[in-house]
């Protein structure tokens, strides 16, 4: 169900009841049915980013090769950003980094590192700030482009992977991520990696929801997760999963031009 499709269904079914109302006479208290049902339907939709409610997004590929593909939200972070690169080069894997805009000052180097080791840099907005998802188009608008504009001062890339904050998409934010053509990436698994859970039970979630064509969820942001993804990395070898990048994983074009 989109947005649009669960609107239309709505919208006629208040107009049945109406219309119920004025030939039968039912009460117009059974209006609450389809109110609530949309609401639920809004919530769901907005907060499950696998459910392509407002836009397309990209949470899985299309394989049968057990092929993955590795991601890393909210950098670039000083401490933690080198070490994950430094595990990701031992192990000859590449990986996509969706940066946030706030984050980049003083970071550039590091963003010149990411992508001079064959990774992809993705748009995580620039301030992913916690109230973020009550923006408007113009709000969402300016978060890409602040972001954009500061990698490509940085790299020279013009970025078309976007990543929602929280995984949370919104009317204001489809109608910015399109006119801004940009790809929406999302993820099938969710490590859950910021959690206070400990190693190994983040280690397991990861193992158990692992598949051909999963792309995972992780965040540059800790000493743990350089440890899990250590551990996820021997494990994919030992499995037989091979790590690529999501432009190939997902057939899509990571920059423009």
């Amino acid at each position: 169900m989109t947005f649009k499709n669960t609107s239309f269904i709505f919208l006629f079914a208040i107009i049945a009841i109406g219309l119920w109302h004025y030939l039968y006479g039912i009460s117009l208290w059974w209006a609450l049915v389809p109110v609530l049902l949309y609401k639920a339907a809004i919530i769901y939709g907005s907060a499950n980013i696998r459910s392509n409610f407002y836009t397309k997004v990209f949470c899985k590929g299309s394989t049968g090769e057990k092929l993955i593909a590795l991601t890393f939200d909210d950098g670039p972070n000083a401490e933690f950003t080198p070490q994950i690169l430094e595990v990701l080069e031992e192990h000859n894997a590449t990986a996509t980094f969706f940066v946030i805009g706030k984050n980049i000052d003083g970071n550039e180097e590091l963003l010149r590192q990411i992508d001079s080791q064959g990774h992809i840099l993705g748009n995580h907005t620039f301030s992913h700030s916690f109230f973020i998802d009550f923006k408007n188009k113009k709000g969402f608008t300016e978060e890409l482009t602040k972001t954009m504009a500061a990698v490509f001062k940085a790299t020279g890339r013009q970025m078309r992977f976007f990543r929602p904050p929280y995984g949370v998409t919104t009317p204001h934010l489809a109608a910015a991520v399109s006119d801004l053509r940009f790809r929406v990436i999302g993820w099938d698994v969710r490590s859950l990696d910021t959690t206070s859970d400990p190693e190994h039970m983040i280690l397991l979630r990861v193992k158990k929801q692992l598949q051909p064509g999963s792309i995972i969820l992780f965040h540059d942001t800790s000493a743990k997760t350089v440890s899990i993804l250590k551990q996820t990395l021997n494990f994919a070898k030992e499995n037989g999963f091979k790590v690529v990048s999501t432009e190939r994983l997902l057939n899509l074009k990571a920059y423009e031009g």
